[in-house]
């Protein structure tokens, strides 16, 4: 079980969407803003595991027109979040926007995000620890994931926020939306290669 948390601490720290929009809503409305977007991300995320834990995800990714479908909704809308990104200019995150990215918009991006599948697929096909008590090791797991799952979430909104709150200078704020932007595009990039 050791092995699992590890694993799920490093698959969450590193920046994918889910963190990095995360980060983008901390930034440009503050860390109170940003909570209902992540209780979004969280559900979304737990949808996410059981389509993956009950195979449903697996049959209908066996489906290759559904595969396509989902693999460009997927690159498509993550590379216009990373264009967003990187076009900021000097406002750290995202494009200004009127209100944050809420609830509903966390939930729907754990539906196209790449990563998420990864992760759950990663996660719940490996690392078995209770052979004869599945439905138990999957509960456990679910515990774990989502024990380090919050904190990493919470941590990264909170270093959007003070990033925020930071009076940086613009080509600094340039060059941290430019490494966001490259960060969900390697997302971009690795779910091409592995639909290849």
């Amino acid at each position: 079980m050791f092995e699992f948390a590890v694993a799920v601490f490093f698959l969450l720290i590193t920046p994918g969407p889910g963190v990095l929009t995360t980060a983008g809503i901390g930034s440009s409305f503050g860390f109170r803003a940003g909570l209902a977007f992540v209780a979004g991300l969280m559900l979304g995320g737990f949808i996410n595991m059981m389509l993956v834990v009950s195979g449903v995800a697996a049959v209908a990714l066996a489906i290759p027109v559904l595969r396509t479908l989902l693999l460009f909704a997927s690159v498509g809308y993550l590379g216009f979040l990373a264009w967003r990104i990187a076009s900021a200019g000097s406002k750290v995150g995202f494009s200004p926007a009127v209100s944050p990215l809420g609830f509903a918009n966390g939930l729907t991006l754990q539906f196209i995000n790449p990563k998420a599948y990864v992760v759950g697929t990663a996660l719940f096909s490996g690392f078995a620890f209770l052979p004869d008590a599945p439905v138990w090791e999957v509960v456990i797991k679910i515990v774990v994931f989502n024990m380090i799952w919050v904190p990493v979430h919470m941590i990264w909104l909170g270093a959007g926020a003070k990033l925020g709150s930071l009076e940086l200078s613009e080509r600094s704020h340039q060059r941290i939306n430019f490494a966001m932007a490259a960060s969900l595009m390697v997302v971009v990039v690795i779910a091409l290669a592995s639909a290849l």
